[in-house]
């Protein structure tokens, strides 16, 4: 197969993905629901009204990762259901293509999602916030390791009846030092007296790293994940 019949069919997967995701609204509407409820939850919880350094950037993150675990719990759900990956197997498109298409479909999700719960955050926590370029850096890191890996669990329990469970025991461990990471550069973001950037750039260039492994691993596994 040609790169542009490739590109092609990761075209089609990714705009069927999202189609289907808008017609439906079975993923985005759960994990925007469950961030801003965990929002409302920690703020009147911990009774504070602004948070800041390590303590925001962890309720921050740690909402973000269960909610994208619901989206990663059904990536797969229309392959399993409707036979997509026997109609895949069918076509000539190598199997790196459906992990592409699956990426960018989780990536856009957690884009979407950020777009309407991070303001959020920042009208609940931070009032004065004014460093937004620099954690759109961080945001958007973290979110191609959710999806690198959050595909490759994904498709790895996608056809067990555990699923639910199986996600977030394999996905929980193994996203750790992205977590460690993100909340290390975006924690002096957040700082009491204004935003810093201490150790920002190693932070980030630990999340490209954790990223750049998972591009690997899941080039490597993935055919095999979907020939079983």
């Amino acid at each position: 197969m040609s790169a542009g019949q490739a590109f092609d069919a990761w075209r089609a997967l990714v705009g069927r993905d999202l189609l289907t995701e808008a017609r439906t609204m079975r993923s985005l509407p759960a994990m925007v629901l469950f961030a801003v409820t965990t929002f409302v939850i920690f703020r009147y919880g911990l009774d504070r009204t602004q948070l800041s350094g390590s303590l925001a950037g962890g309720v921050l993150w740690t909402t973000l990762l269960f909610a994208a675990v619901l989206g990663i719990n059904r990536l797969f759900v229309s392959e399993r259901e409707e036979g997509g990956f026997d109609a895949f197997r069918l076509t000539p498109a190598p199997a790196n293509v459906l992990l592409a298409a699956k990426v960018t479909s989780l990536f856009v999700y957690l884009v979407v999602l950020e777009l309407i719960v991070v303001p959020i955050f920042a009208l609940f926590f931070l009032p004065e916030f004014s460093s937004l370029l620099p954690l759109v850096a961080v945001l958007l890191l973290a979110n191609l390791g959710f999806s690198l890996l959050g595909t490759v669990v994904s498709s790895m329990a996608v056809n067990s009846t555990a699923r639910d469970l199986i996600v977030p025991l394999l996905l929980l461990p193994l996203v750790v030092p992205l977590m460690i990471a993100v909340t290390g550069a975006s924690a002096p973001l957040f700082g009491p007296e204004g935003p810093g950037y201490e150790r920002f750039g190693e932070w980030l260039m630990v999340a490209a790293l954790y990223d750049g492994v998972f591009l690997l691993v899941g080039y490597a596994v993935f055919e095999f994940l979907l020939e079983d």
